[in-house]
């Protein structure tokens, strides 16, 4: 029988500004999932929290985009929201609901999702990631060094199961397009679209086989509600071992604090700092951005674990990078590079507070 893994998060609400998310809010969503497990809807599920972000992580056997599933995660977090984010008066209580109109898919409604169906292995281990202050783009490059960078996943020169490459789906958040390219023969028209990661994010990854490797949320809120509404902090799910790259390979990719857009306000890089779940807390310039790793064991579909994969003095030193980047960046202050280009800024406040300087701009003769 096959088994789905979906992964849905959504900012309903959080603890002294964008921070955290109170333990009263994973207990709420706790007992709500608790149900569907007791009246056989999922069959099993782990809340946990990355930043501000609720996370589902939830197993089913009804495949991807099922209303009964992404109904029960709508409605838990409504209910995380109603009973627990407003009456505590929690900052920005139910930010990712953007609409009350729940139509089947949760999908364009403001939080985020990642799923995959698969037949399990005979040892099925994943590793779902989930990152805050941050957009889906954030792992175009390492999940790039996982699946295609022989430098970074040793498996894809000295595994023959893996040395036939993988296939990316990538989405084209702008103009809501997809196209699967593979690697290593495309790389390089690959590449052409992943550094571009405020457009082009990927969606899926798969082996040459066919076997579904990796899967990310592509939810661009302000894409979604015209304004600028908090950054996206994507969430996503990898399969590893047996024809997949080692979970060492996999976390590998983030031993190397890149630049992702977000921070403050959504308008400034800063690098990527791969923590544990109790350092998943946003505090220097609400930030830096954070991302956790939990491991988990299938077992029929029930989750074994989770092993907090970057709870890891072999970290430290990549921790410790992360604040010498972030340090530098903050010197520039409100200049580019370390605050986002102009076609990024639209989606931000910023184009309010040059709305009223237009009428003084005058005419170079």
């Amino acid at each position: 029988m096959k088994v789905t893994v979906s992964l849905i998060k959504a900012d309903v609400g959080s603890l002294a500004g964008h921070h955290i998310v109170h333990p009263k809010q994973i207990e709420a969503a706790r007992e709500n999932l608790k149900l569907a497990v007791e009246t056989g809807l999922i069959t099993d599920f782990y809340v946990f929290n990355c930043g501000d972000d609720l996370e589902l992580l939830i197993t089913h056997n009804k495949g991807e985009d099922n209303p009964e599933i992404h109904g029960l995660a709508w409605n838990t977090f409504k209910i995380v929201t109603d009973n627990v984010s407003k009456p505590m008066k929690l900052y920005a209580a139910g930010q990712d609901l953007l609409s009350d109109a729940f139509s089947g898919n949760i999908r364009g409604l403001g939080p985020g999702v990642a799923e995959m169906e698969f037949e399990e292995r005979p040892s099925e281990p994943i590793i779902v990631f989930a990152a805050d202050k941050t957009e889906p783009g954030a792992f175009n490059l390492p999940l790039f060094r996982v699946f295609a960078d022989p430098f970074n996943t040793a498996g894809l020169i000295i595994d023959p199961r893996l040395h036939k490459g993988f296939s990316f789906t990538v989405l084209d958040v702008l103009e809501g397009l997809k196209v699967t390219l593979n690697c290593p023969e495309e790389m390089y028209d690959l590449l052409a679209l992943l550094g571009t990661t405020g457009r082009y994010v990927i969606y899926k990854i798969y082996s040459r086989e066919g076997l579904i490797a990796a899967s990310c949320s592509t939810t661009r809120l302000s894409l979604i509600a015209g304004r600028y509404v908090g950054k996206d902090d994507p969430v996503c799910i990898v399969r590893t071992q047996s024809g997949l790259p080692a979970v060492g390979e996999v976390l590998e990719a983030f031993a190397f604090p890149h630049l992702v857009a977000g921070w403050m306000r959504g308008s400034h890089y800063g690098p990527l700092m791969p923590v544990s779940l109790k350092e998943a807390k946003c505090t220097r310039f609400d930030g830096p951005p954070r991302v956790v790793a939990l491991g988990f064991q299938l077992n029929n579909g029930k989750l074994i674990g989770p092993a907090d994969l970057f709870d890891d003095p072999a970290f430290d030193y990549t921790r410790m990078k992360v604040m010498e980047i972030a340090d530098y960046m903050r010197r520039h202050g409100p200049f580019m590079p370390a605050r986002l280009g102009p076609d990024e800024m639209e989606y931000t406040t910023l184009p309010q507070v040059l709305e009223k300087l237009k009428d003084r701009f005058e005419k170079v003769k």
